[in-house]
């Protein structure tokens, strides 16, 4: 072939350690610098529309109208950005998300020596959310996802659907939460569809107070499995939140070659939520920095 995409292929790949069974790894990316630094997880909390990305069904339990912007810089001219917008109409929540993702300055070769040409390659989702309380606590949402890819002369287009139930206070403050997502098909590109990362997730979030120090603690632990990589993770994560203004994040997520830790940091003032993630990659690969704003009208 004349048109070489191996920086294109390495950097989604090697980013998500994944084996190549399946694409469109920028599917793989998440939602909001603060699902991110706590192990990015997202299916449980309710209080962040970013997390109906992950369990289309929280959104049913957020009353909030909220508008949110998320940069995610990651390495080798990777950037990803997601809107994302939640509603309530005729007391039906709706989430609406639109992302895309660029890997600029790829170069073509078909000798050694200075490359011949460069170009970019782009993909794109929007999304439309939206979940129903079953009965009191218990809630099961859907999505469905508009995709598109493009690596140089070539495209294609298809469709995604997330499926997730959530359960709120199973006991006090114990929330639970299962999604599969990425579940569709993609037009051909070239010879061959794409296939999309299904992707199984479940977990559990426990929070609670400390009145005397003004601390509100989240503990998340869930499993992930890539069902077609056949491949498996383990993420937890920790938010400690000061007088409801500022809060200090982590998380630590298994089965990955090329990362594992992740850290963070949030800071609300009346109705504005301002959030950074931090993510290191193993392999002199660089890091990755997300930075997340969000409003929350009143």
């Amino acid at each position: 072939m004349k048109k070489i995409f191996f920086l294109a292929l390495f950097t989604c790949l090697v980013a998500n350690a994944q084996n190549i069974r399946t694409g469109l790894s920028f599917l793989k990316l998440g939602a909001g610098a603060r699902n991110i630094s706590t192990g990015d997880f997202g299916i449980i909390s309710s209080d962040d529309l970013n997390n109906g990305f992950y369990n289309p069904s929280v959104i049913a339990f957020n009353p909030k109208t909220q508008l949110s912007f998320t940069h995610n810089n990651l390495f080798y001219d990777l950037n990803s950005e997601l809107l994302a917008g939640s509603i309530k109409l005729f007391n039906i929540p709706f989430l609406i998300g639109i992302n895309t993702t660029t890997i600029t300055n790829i170069e073509i070769r078909t000798k050694p020596g200075k490359a011949e040409s460069k170009f970019d390659a782009h993909y794109f989702y929007g999304y439309v959310s939206t979940a129903y309380e079953i009965f009191n606590n218990l809630s099961a949402g859907a999505s469905i996802k508009y995709i598109y890819e493009n690596l140089f002369s070539d495209d294609a287009t298809g469709f995604g659907f997330d499926f997730g139930v959530s359960y709120k206070n199973i006991i006090k403050n114990l929330n639970a939460g299962i999604s599969l997502r990425n579940i569709g098909s993609m037009k051909q590109l070239r010879s061959e569809p794409t296939k999309m990362p299904k992707d199984f997730r479940a977990g559990v979030n426990y929070n609670y107070k400390i009145d005397k120090y003004k601390l509100n603690i989240n503990t998340l632990a869930g499993f992930q499995n890539y069902i077609d990589d056949k491949s498996s993770h383990f993420h937890f994560g920790l938010e400690v939140y000061f007088y409801n203004l500022f809060a200090l994040r982590g998380g630590y997520i298994t089965g990955y070659d090329s990362k594992n830790i992740t850290a963070g940091f949030g800071v609300v003032y009346k109705g504005i939520n301002l959030d950074y993630a931090y993510v290191p990659y193993k392999f002199s690969l660089g890091d990755s920095h997300i930075l997340t704003f969000t409003y929350t009208f009143n």
